[in-house]
C-alpha cells in the first residue's frame, strides 16, 4: 500500500498573520445593533463612511508586539539593576536634578496610566477592527509606561524625600490639578477628541518635548536608568503619534464636513497641552544642574518647526494651525520664568524643591533669553538670593487665582507684555470665571457647563474641603496649614520648601564628602 505523506500547512506571510490579528478578529454585532453597541460614536456629529479605509502606518501583530517589547523590558530591567548594585543615585550631577523626578513621577507617570484608561475606553467605542486593536495596544503600551517608570524612579525613593506618596499626592497636591484636569477632559469627551487630545496633544507636543531633550538631559545628569525608560519609551511614542496623525487623515478624508469639527479639537488640545508644557519648560530651564537645551530652542525645534511641517501637511485637507499658536512662539522666552518664579513662591505647599538659580545658572539664563532674563526676571531673583542671605527665605502663604479651565495659576504675562498679567474673565450664568490666557478663555465659552465643574484647589481649600475626615476648622488653635500638610500627605520642611537646608540637600552633602560651601561652590 503506497504511503502518503500529509502536506505541511502553508507558513503564513506577514500580510496575512497581520489580516487575521487585527480585521479578523471583528464580528458583526446579532442581538445588539451596532448604535446600542457604539453608543459614543455619532456624539460629536463625526461621519465616518467606510471603516475599512482605515489604514495603519505599522503592520504590527500581537506576536511581534510582544517579541518586541520583551526584548525592550529585558533591556531595561537589567540596566536598572545595575544602576541600583552600584548605587546610580549617587552619580548624578548633584542633588537638585532628583527634583525634576519627583515632578515627573506625581505629573507625568499619572498621566500615563490615564492614556491606558483612555484608549482602553476607544478600543471598545471604534467599531473599525483596525482602529480598535492600535487602541488596545497603546492601552497595553501606556500601562507599561507606568510601571517601567515607577520601578526606574523607585530607586531615587529609597534616598531622597517627596515621592513615598505620589499617588495619593496626584490627587490632592494644588499643583497636580493641572495635569489631572487635562485627562478628566479628555476621557469625558467624545471618542474622536479624545483620539486627537492624547495621539496629537499629549502624543505629538507633550512626549516629544519630555522623552527628547528632558531624556538627553537625564543623561548628561549622570541618570542613566531615567535615560534607559525614555528610550524604551520613546520608540513606543513615535508609533503612537504615527497611529494620531493617521487617525486624523482617516477623519478628513472620511467627510468635508468633519473638518471644521476636528480644527476645533486641535485648535482646543493644542492650548491645553500647551499650557500643560508649562511644567516641562521650569524642568529644562532652572531644575536641571547640567542643561542641554532651552525652553525656547525646544519649542523651535518641536513645535515651531515640526508642528509647522504637520500642518503643512495638513493644509491640503483645509486643516489650518492651531489657534493663538503665535502667542506661544512670542511667550517662548517667558514661560519657564514665569513658572519657575510661581513654585519659587509657592514652595512651601510643593512636593519638590525649589531653589533660586546661582550665579551661573542665571548666566546660562542670560545668554539663552537676551530680550528677556536680564531685564524683566533676574532683578526677581537676585532680591530672593538677599532675602535667603538674610535668614528670609520669601514664601507667599496666600492662595492664588487659578485659570478655570488649564487651573495654572494666573501667572503668565500678556502676548505683547510681558509686565501685564494675562486676566481674561466670562460672566455665565450670574458668576464670573477667570482665565490665564484668549485660549482657555475660548475653551470654557465653547463648553461652560463643562467647566463650571472643575475641581480648584484654591477655591476648595477655602471651601474647608481639603482636610482629612472629621477635622473641625472651627476648633480652638485650628491650623489649617498643617492639616493641609496631612490632606496632602506632605511633611513640612522635608519635603516642600527650599533646597537650600533640606534633608536631601544634608544628605546630598554627606554622601559626597562636600561642606555647604563646597556645594554652592560647585554648583
Amino acid at each position: 500500500m503506497e504511503k502518503t505523506t500529509a502536506t505541511p500547512p502553508k507558513k503564513l506571510g506577514l500580510k496575512e498573520k497581520y489580516a487575521l490579528m487585527t480585521r479578523g478578529l471583528g464580528w458583526e454585532p446579532t442581538y445588539r445593533g451596532a448604535d446600542e453597541l457604539y453608543d459614543q460614536i455619532k456624539f460629536e456629529g463625526i461621519k465616518i463612511h467606510d471603516w475599512s479605509k482605515w489604514e495603519d502606518p505599522f503592520r504590527l501583530t500581537m506576536e511581534s508586539y510582544w517579541k518586541y517589547q520583551a526584548e525592550k523590558e529585558r533591556k531595561l530591567y537589567a540596566i536598572i539593576d545595575a544602576f541600583e548594585q552600584n548605587n546610580g543615585h549617587l552619580n548624578v550631577s548633584d542633588g537638585r536634578y532628583v527634583n525634576t523626578l519627583k515632578l515627573f513621577l506625581t505629573g507625568i507617570t499619572p498621566a500615563e496610566y490615564g492614556a491606558h484608561r483612555l484608549f482602553a475606553m476607544l478600543g471598545r467605542q471604534f467599531p473599525g477592527v483596525g482602529a480598535a486593536i492600535a487602541c488596545q495596544m497603546q492601552a497595553i503600551d501606556e500601562l507599561r509606561h507606568v510601571q517601567t517608570q515607577v520601578h526606574t524612579i523607585s530607586q531615587y525613593n529609597k534616598f531622597f524625600s517627596g515621592m513615598s506618596e505620589w499617588r495619593h499626592m496626584t490627587d490632592r497636591v494644588w499643583y497636580m490639578s493641572v495635569p489631572k484636569s487635562f485627562f478628566e477632559d479628555a476621557m469625558t469627551a467624545g471618542p474622536f477628541e479624545q483620539m486627537i487630545a492624547i495621539s496629537f496633544s499629549l502624543e505629538y507636543l507633550l512626549t516629544n518635548l519630555v522623552f527628547m531633550p528632558f531624556m538627553s538631559a537625564a543623561a548628561y545628569n549622570g541618570d542613566m536608568a531615567t535615560v534607559t525608560f525614555g528610550f524604551s519609551s520613546q520608540s513606543d511614542e513615535a508609533r503612537h503619534m504615527t497611529l494620531g496623525l493617521e487617525c486624523i487623515k482617516f477623519v478628513l478624508e472620511q467627510d468635508p464636513a468633519n473638518v471644521p469639527i476636528v480644527q476645533r479639537y486641535l485648535d482646543k488640545w493644542f492650548w491645553r497641552g500647551y499650557r500643560l508644557l508649562s511644567l516641562v519648560s521650569m524642568m529644562l530651564d532652572y531644575m536641571l544642574p547640567k542643561k542641554v537645551m532651552s525652553w525656547k530652542e525646544a519649542w523651535e525645534i518641536y513645535f515651531v518647526q515640526n508642528g509647522g511641517s504637520l500642518f503643512n501637511d495638513l493644509s491640503r485637507y483645509g486643516i489650518r494651525m492651531p489657534k493663538y499658536w503665535e502667542q506661544t512662539v512670542a511667550s517662548a522666552d517667558r514661560l519657564s520664568h514665569e513658572t519657575w518664579n510661581t513654585f519659587y513662591n509657592f514652595a512651601g505647599a510643593a512636593a519638590f524643591h525649589s531653589w533660586a538659580p546661582s550665579d551661573e545658572d542665571m548666566a546660562w539664563l542670560s545668554e539663552k533669553y537676551p530680550d528677556t532674563f536680564d531685564q524683566h526676571y533676574r532683578p526677581r531673583f537676585e532680591w530672593y538670593r538677599e532675602q535667603e542671605a538674610q535668614g528670609k527665605r520669601f514664601y507667599n502663604n496666600s492662595l492664588p487665582m487659578l485659570c478655570q479651565t488649564c487651573q495654572i495659576p494666573l501667572n503668565a504675562s500678556e502676548p505683547d507684555d510681558p509686565t501685564k498679567t494675562a486676566y481674561r474673565e466670562v460672566e455665565h450664568e450670574g458668576n464670573k470665571y477667570h482665565f490665564c490666557s484668549d485660549g482657555c478663555r475660548d475653551i470654557f465659552c465653547h463648553e461652560p457647563e463643562k467647566y463650571v465643574q472643575a475641581w480648584l484647589p484654591a477655591n476648595q481649600v477655602l471651601q474647608g474641603n481639603c482636610f482629612e475626615p472629621g477635622v473641625d476648622p472651627e476648633a480652638p488653635g485650628f491650623d489649617a496649614a498643617a492639616e493641609l500638610f496631612k490632606y496632602y500627605r506632605l511633611t513640612p520642611g522635608q519635603d516642600n520648601g527650599d533646597y537650600r537646608g533640606s534633608k536631601d540637600e544634608a544628605n546630598w552633602l554627606k554622601w559626597k564628602g562636600l561642606a555647604p560651601a563646597d556645594a554652592a561652590e560647585a554648583a
